[in-house]
């Protein structure tokens, strides 16, 4: 049923439907508007913030289309756009010289810093929401949201410590890191273990 028709619009589904997509209006309006200040596109300001929270490994022009849900060569032009702005640079992956990480400038670092409230008028609105209606909101936002990841709509970057592949404290003595991500086959040392990380699997899912 179209949900954008007014004619079907008195379904339940259909009214939810509608208030998600003017939710995700309002989040492109305040990326837009703090964007007039900062001289910024809103895809650039997803990218420094995708870059202060992801993890280490994550951090190519790959990793930053995949979350942009764009080409490569769009998520390099927005690169591209920030090393003009002198808040992102290039540099090789020690480990693999063909491989291009980005990171950001102590310039890219104090924008992001000033940019992290752009979305605190979404988040006032919810927290106006008696604790019920928000735990409500909450379950049936995260079914939504499983949902649209299983059929490939949406990419959930998550901190380790809910993920499936995540092994607290399983080497405490590893200089390298205390944890182990089993995903990876690797230590993680605990600052890495409150990124973002777009191989999360959610640990109730495991082994279904």
């Amino acid at each position: 049923m179209p949900s954008f028709n007014p004619k079907h619009r008195y379904t339940t589904g259909g009214q939810i439907t509608i208030a998600l997509y003017r939710i995700m209006q309002a989040m492109d309006h305040l990326l837009r508007e703090r964007g007039k200040d900062t001289g910024l596109s809103p895809a650039q300001i997803q990218a420094l913030l995708f870059l202060k929270y992801v993890r280490p490994g994550a951090r190519t022009i790959g990793g930053l289309a995949q979350r942009l849900a764009v080409t490569y060569a769009t998520a390099s032009g927005v690169a591209d756009a920030l090393e003009r702005k002198r808040l992102v640079r290039r540099a090789p992956e020690p480990e693999d010289q063909r491989v291009v990480t980005l990171g950001l400038t102590p310039e890219g670092q104090r924008e992001v810093e000033a940019l992290e409230d752009v979305l605190d008028e979404i988040e006032a609105a919810v927290n106006a929401l008696p604790e019920a209606e928000q735990s409500a909101l909450l379950r049936a936002t995260q079914a939504i949201v499983r949902r649209l990841q299983r059929a490939g709509y949406v990419k959930v970057y998550e901190m380790c410590w809910h993920c499936q592949f995540f092994r607290q404290d399983a080497h405490p003595s590893d200089p390298r890191g205390p944890h182990h991500c089993a995903f990876m086959d690797a230590p993680l040392p605990e600052p890495d273990t409150y990124l973002e990380c777009p191989d999360f699997v959610p640990a109730e899912t495991k082994g279904g």
